[in-house]
């Protein structure tokens, strides 16, 4: 009875077992989820290294405001300590020697120190560090704009190799179709031998840029996983196009927008406020600063026992002036005033490259709305232009290169319109770059 418990057992385990294979297959066999473009521009801005390197080194110039305000709160410190003195002052007397202070010396306190007022010196330094943690936000956003725009770059190519893997496949397809009937008319001495070897050259170079295409498409999609920071081996499915909004060229508004929204025009600012701030820092280095202090502990030598710990307090206030420092200070005024004038000169130099960036893009954008419309004309002729070479190839009024050329010329206009659609897309997206835009999506 027990023997027929365990057959059955195993029975149902290995009808589970059967069941779920279909299931677990179909799961493996699943097409991967889709990527569209923001949610890439997502993924890249919250895993890669570069995006998570930036957000770091905010964190770090946050802290360093922190730390510059410092001296604006009391230090305070404890300490304990032992010195041993021989010889010490004495004094002999008729009942005895008198000793005023121990051999043995022990001293244990609290003290506070706080700068009382420096002349402005610490605003300075807070104002310095704040500058420094604004430049790097701004260099933040310039990292995660340049990691988007090369996550697009790298998205619309994987798209565009891979329609051109396809007009490629269609142009070796339509070779093969052609080489098959060559063939049949070389057999049926229709066709010469020259005639046979050239359409087996053309599908052989065909065959060769589809090669070329597909290498640069695993290669693209090699990039995207990194900038993505997807597995090496993560399936990639993406659904886009190259239908996009058209962009505004208005390069007077375009201009203005990058005066007032570029990051690299609001880094050359607060270079600017930085120098300013280290010149106005290096000034008050000549400046004094008061500073006052506060003790309590316990220590040994006070008369008549000199043995005794007491308790003991005490209080000053300090100014200190500075006299001579080997010249560091003036030093360190004449390389303040002089960043200053290269922090100006950056901030001139950002605004001529926005201005140019600006009216480059626009150019380039309306370049390619040119060629768009060409190579659509061309893609429609020579369309039109490879059915009729058929016909009247089949008809035998058109010789082998001929139908060769006009295939050829096909794939050749497909290929060109969609490189232009490719690079009005790219343009579109310059655009975007030039008139401070940090393509979050």
């Amino acid at each position: 009875m027990k023997y027929n418990k365990s057959i059955a057992a195993l029975l149902l385990i290995a009808a589970s077992l059967a069941a779920n294979e279909p299931l677990q297959a179909a799961a493996n066999n699943a097409a991967p989820r889709q990527l569209t473009l923001d949610e890439a521009l997502r993924m890249t801005r919250e895993h890669n290294p570069k995006a998570r390197q930036a957000s770091e080194e905010v964190t770090a110039a946050d802290a360093r405001v922190t730390e510059s305000r410092s001296a604006w709160f009391p230090r305070i410190s404890g300490s304990a300590g032992y010195r041993y003195i021989d010889p010490v002052s004495k004094i002999d007397m008729p009942t005895g020697t008198m000793q005023f202070m121990p051999n043995d010396n022990y001293d244990a306190r609290f003290t506070a120190e706080m700068m009382l007022f420096d002349f402005g010196r610490t605003a300075s330094t807070v104002d310095l560090a704040k500058a420094g943690r604004n430049s790097a936000t701004i260099r933040q956003d310039i990292t995660l704009r340049d990691l988007s725009l090369a996550t697009v770059q790298t998205f619309y190519s994987v798209l565009f190799l891979q329609e051109a893997v396809r007009v490629q496949d269609k142009e070796v397809t339509a070779l093969r179709t052609n080489l098959d009937n060559m063939q049949k008319r070389y057999a049926e001495g229709a066709a010469t031998r020259f005639d046979l070897l050239t359409t087996q050259v053309r599908l052989a170079a065909a065959g060769n840029r589809k090669i070329d295409y597909q290498n640069k498409l695993r290669n693209q999609e090699i990039t995207l996983r990194r900038l993505c920071g997807l597995e090496e081996n993560a399936p990639l499915n993406l659904k886009g196009s190259f239908d996009i909004t058209a962009a505004d060229m208005d390069s007077d508004k375009l201009a203005a927008s990058a005066l007032d929204h570029r990051p690299e025009m609001l880094l050359a600012r607060e270079n600017l406020k930085a120098a300013s701030s280290k010149k106005s820092l290096a000034v008050r280095e000549f400046l004094p600063k008061i500073v006052g202090s506060a003790s309590w502990g316990t220590a040994n030598g006070y008369v008549p026992d000199i043995e005794k710990m007491r308790t003991n307090v005490a209080a000053g206030v300090e100014l200190q002036v500075p006299i001579f420092d080997g010249f560091r200070k003036s030093a360190a005024l004449r390389e303040a005033a002089a960043m200053k004038r290269s922090a100006e000169q950056q901030q001139l130099d950002a605004e001529q490259i926005s201005r140019a960036e600006v009216q480059q893009s626009i150019n380039d954008l309306k370049s390619s709305a040119e060629k768009i419309e060409s190579t659509r004309l061309q893609v429609s002729q020579a369309d039109l232009a490879a059915k009729h070479a058929r016909i009247r190839y089949d008809n035998g009024l058109a010789t082998t290169f001929d139908l060769l050329d006009a295939e050829a010329a096909l794939a050749e206009a497909e290929l060109a319109h969609l490189q232009a659609r490719y690079e009005y897309v790219m343009n579109a997206y310059s655009v975007r770059r030039a008139s401070g835009d940090l393509i979050r999506q």
